[in-house]
């Protein structure tokens, strides 16, 4: 009888953790978007309604979807790029904000599709999480493990996204030997995923 109210409440534990880790994602993502376009349409509605007396609806995020336009046709030449670049290392010079700034940027750059980044290298398929059960991945690192006896393990580090908020996924490292590279696209391996196996390539075979 003293065992079924531990059991309960470790249950209920549980299942509030896992609540918690897809809410508090989703909830500080739309924190964060909300207040960008509530301080955009701060600073532009007054001087809008000032100039033409009305007030326009939507301003905010019409204004936020252009200033982003704005910044990559300014991207796009010498100048921006040298202005961009001026302005990242002023960043990067502040220790906390360095550290933070540089995290979501590779993150960021990491689920642009067609992007250049090399942050996901490869597509491949794991036993998670059991044996018998696989799951898409994909590797972003490698790593050596050498033990106190003198034994060095082969790891590659594989990302395994959670949809629909991939940027709540998990890291695992697999032993190189247990992992199958798939011979698909990083573009295809992150619509398969993010659709929750919706969109598929039509068939996964190994990359030779």
């Amino acid at each position: 009888m003293s065992e079924t109210p531990r059991t309960f409440i470790s249950e209920l534990r549980s299942t509030f953790v896992r609540g918690s880790v897809v809410i508090i994602p989703v909830a500080l993502t739309y924190w964060f978007f909300r207040a960008l376009l509530n301080a955009v349409d701060g600073i532009l509605s007054p001087l809008f309604e000032r100039v033409l007396g009305i007030t326009i609806p939507g301003l905010g995020f019409f204004s936020m979807v252009v200033l982003v336009l704005i910044v990559g046709l300014l991207s796009r030449n010498l100048v921006g790029r040298l202005v961009f670049s001026w302005l990242e290392k002023l960043v990067k010079s502040v220790p906390f904000v360095r550290g933070v700034y540089s995290a979501i940027k590779d993150l960021i750059g990491a689920f642009t599709v067609g992007g250049t980044g090399r942050t996901f290298r490869e597509v491949v398929l794991v036993e998670y999480p059991r044996p018998g059960l696989y799951t898409i991945a994909f590797v972003t690192n490698a790593m050596t493990f050498s033990s106190l006896q003198g034994k060095t393990m082969e790891f590659v580090n594989v990302y395994i996204p959670n949809p629909p908020n991939p940027t709540s996924g998990m890291l695992i490292l697999v032993p190189r030997k247990d992992i199958v590279v798939l011979d698909i696209s990083i573009e295809q391996g992150l619509k398969l995923v993010l659709s929750g196996g919706i969109v598929t390539p039509g068939g996964l075979a190994q990359k030779g």
